[in-house]
């Protein structure tokens, strides 16, 4: 048979057991991942599958068996090998383990949930270790949700791949901005119970896109105001970074626990501030709290102002590093009352956000105006 999604037949584990009952609960767990395992009755036959194979699980009826053929050779020693039994006192089963190098023997019922996590990693693929980047309002409308999105939007013309996360439960909608609210997709209510680990590539094919970039904003039904429980953004994180090569998390000024595990997890903030005195005398108190919080601190000026302060000036008020700075361009508000993105076109917006995605995404992370 031809496997029609290359992504899909690469995730798929192999399994040799013959034993009815092991069986059945390994194919439970692959059921459970979202996996299609490969099944062999026989570790001879298992031969041409074995050394491709992302994962192999080997029940302990067939384990010696098994080990005796890769201490003839006819099976390579490889990574990524269970010993799945049912029965934790059965001595032989451990000198099999280790004549197959496993990594480990694993106990049913006791490890599924272990089980299926390794089997729903698959999907992910090759982990990517993306970057969180955090954008904050100096003030309010101060312009952060649009250099998150503007910053989104230069992650995808680099290549990337993006994620795009609103987690202001107050703002006007990450989604608005990028004109995607009416895309089907999942929205935070509908993650408000996420624990654990969550396959990226699940994740991926949930939520409304925009090309290679996934966003999670929230939704019109009367939930926007409630928080965001600290577990699901933790797992959100984890699943966005092994999907994703950069991923920017919009927060609101104010502290929530789970903008504090955004802020454990970034690798940058970014305090946008206008160019105005009483900007800059509310950006003050914002980076009090945020600079607690985060290594990296910088600001990112949005100009022109009334008295016509300079982007270093602000900075040097703040004490903090400059990022970026940009010119509000004529026309922005009325395209994001169209639902027309903001930093598509070439102007001051999209120039500073592409010049911020080469710098997140460099290895020495050098972020400068």
């Amino acid at each position: 048979m031809i496997d029609r999604n290359p992504s899909a037949a690469a995730a798929r584990p192999l399994v040799v057991c013959a034993e009815p009952k092991l069986l059945d609960d390994l194919l439970r767990l692959a059921a459970t991942a979202g996996v299609e395992p490969r099944v062999v009755a026989d570790p001879g036959a298992a031969r041409p599958l074995w050394a491709a194979a992302p994962l192999v699980l080997v029940g302990a009826d067939l384990a010696e068996q098994a080990a005796a053929l890769t201490g003839g050779g006819q099976l390579d020693r490889r990574a990524g090998v269970l010993v799945v039994t049912s029965d934790p006192d059965e001595a032989p089963l451990w000198r099999a383990a280790v004549g197959l190098s496993a990594e480990q023997v694993v106990f049913l019922p006791t490890a599924e949930a272990y089980v299926v996590e390794r089997m729903a990693a698959l999907l992910d693929g090759p982990p990517r270790q993306g970057l969180v980047a955090v954008t904050v309002g100096g003030r309010g409308g101060a312009g952060a949700t649009v250099l998150a999105v503007a910053l989104g939007l230069a992650g995808l013309r680099a290549g990337l791949r993006m994620m795009l996360i609103d987690a202001d439960p107050l703002g006007g909608g990450i989604d608005l901005a990028l004109g995607v609210e009416d895309t089907p997709g999942l929205r935070w209510a509908d993650l408000s119970g996420l624990r654990g680990r969550l396959p990226g590539a699940a994740l991926g094919s949930a939520l409304p896109t925009v090309g290679e970039m996934t966003v999670l904003s929230f939704g019109r039904d009367g939930h926007e105001e409630e928080a965001i429980p600290p577990e699901a953004m933790r797992s959100l994180l984890e699943a966005g970074c092994r999907g994703s090569d950069l991923v920017i998390v919009d927060l609101p000024r104010w502290q929530t626990a789970a903008g504090d595990v955004a802020l454990s997890r970034a690798r940058t903030a970014l305090l946008v501030v206008p160019a105005e005195v009483r900007a800059c005398a509310a950006a003050a108190r914002v980076a009090a709290v945020l600079g607690a919080q985060v290594l990296d601190l910088r600001v990112v000026v949005r100009g022109p102002g009334p008295s016509r302060l300079a982007p270093a000036t602000i900075a040097a008020a703040l004490g903090l590093p400059l990022a970026a700075a940009f010119r509000t361009e004529p026309g922005l508000a009325l395209a994001l009352e169209r639902g027309e993105p903001p930093g598509r076109s070439r102007g001051s917006l999209s120039r500073a956000a592409t010049r911020l995605v080469t710098a997140l995404t460099d290895p020495g992370n050098r972020v400068a105006a």
